[in-house]
């Protein structure tokens, strides 16, 4: 999401905008589909389905791993620490009015810690890699990546501490914590380090974006904090003006703040038996679907099912359970 400490543009890589382009696109895509579906103009449910989970952590992989590439792209003739400085202090201060905007316009799910904070706080923990070894910043990559899978106790699971990444996750609009997606921005580095020795008069090096979509996409990603920012406001802006025009203001939709309180507590119980959290986040969220398809949502929300309701919801997540 961000250039981090631009190189002078007589180093800098259009490739790399172009890459990051391209993860805004998708990023749109995204968080349009995300819209839609916040707002019931479409059935599926973005924020459970599969799919479009899988889609939106590879987009912020993208953007994380970009970040560590040319945060090493934009060092590789020296750390001009006050750009540094500058450029963290932006992200900082986006990420707050970020948190703000949510706080008021989504409270049940507002974004205390998602991909700008975690691009935040990455530019200054990779620091120290940036004088590592190779292998050093590599072998990290994969430690960070498997720690949340290996390392767990019941102190990680204080809310304070779920920017970490290693308790159940909480109901947040956007959630990057700290494990294991800094390991992606190792692994960009990592990367960087490996191929910009061979940049020097190569071809995908000098390459420049001549049509105007490409141009189009290198300019985007040249000033992506800037469209972070203003993309969200004037898509949800559309959306309104046309449910006003079509009458379609049904209103947002309201199974965020219903559905916080269950799997916040399904995934705690599953979490504390020892499940892996990424188990944990699919059986809960099926038993979610599967509880409203049986008509038993409102009351299991509600702690008012009965015996025999109980005995069906217990089948329900017992079948979620055994799905693959």
């Amino acid at each position: 999401m961000s250039e981090q400490a631009n190189p002078s543009a007589g180093g800098r890589i259009e490739l790399v905008d172009l890459a990051r382009g391209i993860a805004l696109l998708a990023m749109f895509v995204y968080h349009f589909a995300y819209d839609l579906s916040y707002f019931r103009l479409i059935r599926v449910d973005v924020v459970t389905d599969p799919a479009w989970r899988a889609f939106a952590r590879l987009i912020a992989g993208s953007f994380l791993a970009i970040v560590g590439f040319s945060l090493v792209l934009a060092t590789r003739k020296g750390f001009d620490r006050g750009n540094y400085l500058r450029r963290v202090a932006l992200i900082a201060c986006a990420a707050v009015l970020v948190t703000c905007a949510t706080w008021f316009a989504l409270p049940d799910v507002f974004i205390f810690f998602g991909i700008l904070h975690h691009i935040a706080l990455a530019s200054v923990l990779a620091l120290p890699f940036l004088f590592l070894p190779t292998p050093v910043v590599a072998i990290a990559a994969v430690i960070v990546f498997a720690l949340p899978f290996v390392l767990g106790h019941d102190v990680f699971t204080q809310d304070w501490l779920a920017f970490l990444g290693f308790g159940p996750w909480p109901l947040t609009a956007d959630f990057v914590p700290v494990f294991p997606w800094f390991g992606c921005v190792l692994a960009g580095m990592a990367l960087a380090r490996i191929i910009l020795p061979r940049a020097q008069g190569s071809v995908w090096a000098s390459w420049r974006a001549t049509s105007a979509p490409t141009k189009l996409l290198v300019l985007g990603g040249r000033n992506s904090l800037f469209v972070y920012l203003v993309h969200q406001p004037l898509f949800i802006g559309a959306l309104f003006l046309f449910m006003q025009v079509t009458g379609q203001m049904a209103g947002p939709k309201l199974p965020d703040a219903e559905a916080a309180p269950f799997l916040t507590s399904c995934q705690r119980s599953c979490t504390a038996a020892g499940t892996p959290r990424e188990i944990c986040e699919r059986v809960c969220s099926c038993s979610m679907d599967g509880l409203k398809q049986a008509n038993l949502w409102v009351k299991a929300t509600a702690d008012a099912l009965s015996p025999a309701e109980i005995e069906r919801a217990r089948e329900i997540g017992q079948a979620c359970a055994r799905q693959p």
